[in-house]
């Protein structure tokens, strides 16, 4: 996979599909800039060498071919423009391939930068329409992919696109070949003891990104709701927690596979339980072996927070995907944090997923110590499965 730096791109008009699908606020404000500041680096380098960049990416999920004002990429533009410090305006289209973007586009100066509106707007971009894919390469000379979050889907400005461009004339931004290369390194040949700390809410999102993991780690840690399916399948009683009872068979064979492999496995000793999904009720730490029938476990407890720091203590390479509980509410949130706290503290290569743990150790104010925090949280998930990114392979190809 060639990256930008291998391309001849001075003085040429190029796309870069970035990932600007960035949390805001109920008064539409953004919240957490990270995706946008790491297109930076790609964006400033070719506007060094005086080209005319054209930027691309999704929001959300709108209607197609119906204009809200809430999944316009405006915001992102002006925030754009004050990270970028560029002397000139940053222009916003009003479509994506119509007569407006067109138009701005082939009006654009070196070094200046265009933003087409949300590519969701158009029902080719999601069903990877090729006619979709030739208008927007129709207005530039090179293609860059720098949108590792979106690099798992199958779109138009993701797959088809890129495919419209011989390998002179198509690479990977500065951000997605650090993502690419961090992971794929990592899981290649990682520094021992290599830890996987998983998270969230179900064993099937996981499933096989465990399974991947066990072949190459040394330790699991397990926790989050997806937890309490392993300690049912232990024969616990876990109450109204969260479960999948048709994945028991497959967590015993998880269990059996680590066990079979030499590969320590660790699920909560202690978690924080609750009579209901709430964050004003009651709540208590009790034995994973002691929740009541009616209670539900929402986060991890005090003991288990010990006991995973142990775990990571000597660790050299950490895996880090998924929340230990419901991190949303200050409440259920303190097992996460302290996760994220134990694992910045370690000497350890700590690589963090995007999406939900990101925003923990967003939230944690640990980002800064942390080897490397993903941007993407699904793509990143499916290069942990193994699974071929269909961007990836796009550019590839």
């Amino acid at each position: 996979m060639k990256t930008i730096k291998d391309l001849d791109i001075a003085g040429k008009t190029i796309f870069i599909r970035c990932d600007f699908n960035v949390p805001k606020d109920e008064d539409g404000n953004i919240t957490d800039d990270r995706r946008i500041r790491g297109a930076l680096q790609t964006i400033r380098y070719c506007i060094d060498r005086e080209c005319k960049v054209i930027l691309a990416s999704h929001y959300e999920r709108p209607e197609a071919g119906k204009y809200e004002e809430k999944y316009s990429l405006a915001t992102v533009a002006t925030r754009l423009h004050t990270l970028l410090k560029i002397a000139s305006d940053i222009t916003l289209a009003k479509d994506v391939v119509g007569v407006d973007a067109k138009s701005k586009a082939s009006a654009l100066k070196a070094g200046e930068v265009l933003v087409l509106e949300n590519l969701r707007y158009e029902a080719g971009e999601t069903q990877n329409d090729a006619f979709f894919a030739k208008e927007l390469a129709s207005m530039v000379d090179v293609y860059i992919n720098d949108a590792f979050g979106a690099c798992h889907r199958s779109h138009a400005s993701i797959d088809a696109m890129a495919r419209l461009f011989d390998a002179e004339h198509r690479a990977a931004g500065f951000l997605l070949s650090k993502e690419v290369n961090f992971f794929e390194k990592t899981l290649q040949n990682p520094m021992r003891p290599f830890v996987a700390v998983i998270g969230g809410s179900k064993v099937s999102g996981k499933l096989e990104a465990l399974r991947n993991l066990i072949e190459k780690v040394d330790k699991v840690i397990i926790g989050g709701g997806m937890a309490f399916t392993f300690l049912k399948a232990q024969g616990y009683e876990i109450g109204n927690s969260l479960v999948e009872d048709n994945l028991l068979d497959e967590a015993r064979t998880v269990m059996i596979k680590a066990r079979k492999k030499g590969v320590k496995f660790y699920l909560p000793i202690d978690i924080v339980a609750a009579p209901e999904f709430s964050e004003h009720c009651i709540s208590k730490y009790l034995p994973s072996q002691e929740i009541p029938k009616d209670w539900m476990g929402l986060d991890i407890g005090p003991a288990s927070s010990r006991l995973f720091r142990e775990v990571l203590d000597d660790a050299q390479t950490i895996i880090w995907n998924g929340p230990m509980g419901v991190y949303e509410w200050d409440k259920y949130a303190k097992g996460s944090l302290k996760m994220s706290h134990d694992i910045a503290a370690t000497h350890a290569t700590t690589i963090v997923g995007g999406g939900d743990t990101a925003d923990v150790a967003q939230k944690a104010g640990d980002v800064d110590e942390m080897t490397f925090v993903s941007t993407g949280g699904g793509a990143s998930l499916n290069l942990i499965e193994g699974k071929a990114l269909p961007g990836i392979e796009a550019l590839k190809s």
